[in-house]
Order: C-alpha cells, then structure tokens, then sequence
C-alpha cells in the first residue's frame, strides 16, 4: 500500500480523501488542514463519507512529512498563495514524495514553464527522489487527453473546442468567486483572474498540450473575453446575494492559432445564475457540463456531466479531476522520479474499484 497524505480540504481535498479511500494501492496516512478548527477531527467527517477513517487531521507538517509519505495530494489553493503553494510543493518532493496537485497551473505544461518554476522543482526531485504531475480543476482531462483522444476518431479535424459551462452559484469558494472572477461586483471591477493575459497564463499550457499531441505549431495565443450584468439581485445557497447590475456572468477563450486561425480553443463559460446570459452556451442539464467539440469530418461533441456530494455539479468536477490525479500516483511511484505532464502519464481504467464502497 502507497502511505498517501491529502493536504488540503476544501472542494478539491474533500473529493481526494474519498478518492485515496477508495483506491485499492494506497493508504490514506495523514491529512493535513490550516484551518485550526478542523485539527483533530477525523478525516472520514471532514470527506463527508459518513463514517471515520482513523485518521486525525493535523496542523504538523514537520511531522507528516518526515513520517516520508511516498505520496501527497496537494489540494490547497494556489490561487491566491502561489508562493506558498510552491514552496510546500518543493518541501514535499524534496521528501520523497510523488506529488500531484491542481495547484501550480504554470505547470499543467512544464516543458514550457519559465525557469525560475521549473529549476525549483528538478532540483528538489534531483535531491529527494519526489516527482511531480499537475492537473487542473477545470477539469485537466477535459482540456488535455479526452480532446486527444476522441480526435482520433475523425478523419478531418477543423478545430477543437473544450467548454467548461458552469454555475457559480452551487460553489463553497465566495473569495474564488466574489474577487478572483468577479461575480457580484461593480463592472468597472477589475477581476484579477480576466485581467490581460491572466488566462493564457492559466489555460495556455493546456492549448499548447493539445498543439504538441496533434504535432501543430501554436503561433500564438490570442484571447477574447465578456462580461453581462445581472438584471434582477440573486441569492445563492452558499454565498449569499449578488446585486442586480453588478457581473453576473463571464465568457472567455483561450485560442491557439494555427495557421492563422484558432483551432484550439478553451473556452469558459460561467454565471452567477442561469438567467443571465441566456443566449451563451447553456449546460444540456442542471448546473454545469464540460464538453469537447472537434469541428471537422465528422462533426463530434461529447458532453460530460459529473455529480457528487448530492446533486453539486462543481463537486462532481471537482471530484473527476482530482480522480485523475489520484488515479496517477501508482504509476508515479512505479516510475522514474522526474517533472511530468498530462501527455506522460497515462489515463487510466478504475482497475480493482468496480462495485467498492
């Protein structure tokens, strides 16, 4: 059994316990939490599993890593705290740890990373034998091996398109939301997350991804971005009222040209409530759905939903993509220590979790 700790339980931390408890290679070792009021509480009730796993959550990370853990989930944001995400990231290969984490987007391409992350990370896997695989939440896959794959199935391919559509009101991230992304303020509001640039640097690793799969030569990233105003207020469940006339939806792309036309597109759409933006790209149900659409010969669209923790959409993305991260860690530790990507490590079936409980 691999001894592997979860750092971090928020959305993404909350669905990794359960994944680490449900994969039939690991242990599930430690949880580590900042908050100090979820010290001590056993990390079955902070999943939400409905039962307790025996293993107390912790503050300590001195201690947790120098039990040598082979593996760690690290779900703690990056959003906000790069820094500090990066440095616990680096203090955990450097322990030997196999890593894999949402958290350092810079790195959802490494090869293309600037030196300065890169360096840090190939010297702390050259001293303490870790390695490294990032993943996003939006989810990784659905931006990076599912568009792969089913290209494949095509004779022609025009132009990919990856989608993620969702509504911002089922999610437990008010800080994400309010002031990353902007929702419910002013629309002269600068939200940091669609500043110039900002998404290229989130989303581009992943378009240049796709590009390296197919063989194409990006030229260049180009982005477009909108924002409508909520006309009536709303009330969200988890994070309160949103004023009417502040940003109540944002649609983005992150386009890879090739040849000089974008055919390798992310693309965001995301409200605050279904009723603003109506005419923009609607979910086939519910809250949210992330979709590919390869435009060529023939024409193919795949929709993928995901629910968990009841019926919460932004859980069940959360929980696909943080399956693909834990997923990978047995074939981590089987392999060399190093700095991968989504190309390098294999999409994998659930082997040995069909019916588990």
């Amino acid at each position: 059994m691999i001894a592997t700790v979860v750092w971090g339980t928020g959305n993404v931390g909350r669905a990794a316990i359960r994944a680490v408890e449900a994969h039939p290679a690991l242990k599930l070792t430690a949880v580590l939490v900042h908050n100090p009021d979820k010290v001590g509480r056993d990390a079955g009730d902070l999943a939400v599993l409905g039962h307790d796993l025996a293993v107390a959550a912790t503050d300590d990370i001195e201690a947790v890593l120098a039990a040598s853990p082979r593996a760690v989930v690290y779900a703690a944001s990056g959003d906000v705290r790069f820094d500090e995400a990066m440095a616990d990231i680096v203090k955990a290969i450097r322990a030997g740890a196999v890593v894999v984490t949402p958290a350092l987007y810079p790195l959802y391409d490494q090869r293309n990373a600037p030196p300065e992350l890169r360096d840090p990370i190939l010297a702390a896997i050259a001293d303490g034998g870790g390695s490294l695989f990032v993943s996003g939440v939006d989810p990784g896959w659905g931006n990076d091996v599912l568009p792969l794959l089913i290209s494949g199935l095509g004779t022609e391919v025009d132009m990919i398109r990856c989608q993620e559509i969702f509504d911002y009101s089922t999610y437990e991230q008010p800080d994400s939301v309010r002031y990353l992304v902007g929702m419910g303020q002013p629309m002269d509001y600068q939200p940091p997350m669609l500043a110039p640039m900002v998404p290229s640097m989130v989303w581009g690793g992943q378009v240049r991804l796709i590009a390296r799969g197919l063989g194409a030569e990006i030229e260049e990233i180009r982005e477009t971005l909108d924002r409508r105003p909520l006309e009536n207020t709303v009330t969200t469940r988890t994070m309160g009222d949103f004023e009417a006339g502040t940003q109540g939806a944002v649609r983005f792309e992150v386009q890879g040209i090739v040849d000089g036309e974008p055919r390798i597109v992310i693309e965001h759409v995301t409200r605050i409530h279904p009723s603003c933006a109506p005419d923009w790209p609607q979910p086939p149900s519910g809250a949210g759905a992330h979709k590919v659409i390869i435009e060529g010969r023939p024409r193919i669209e795949v929709s993928v939903e995901a629910t968990d923790e009841g019926e919460n959409r932004s859980a069940g993305g959360n929980a696909t993509a943080v399956g693909r991260l834990v997923t990978a860690i047995d074939w981590l530790v089987a392999a060399e220590p190093g700095l991968y990507d989504a190309l390098d490590v294999p999409l994998r079936p659930a082997a040995g979790k069909l019916g588990r409980r």
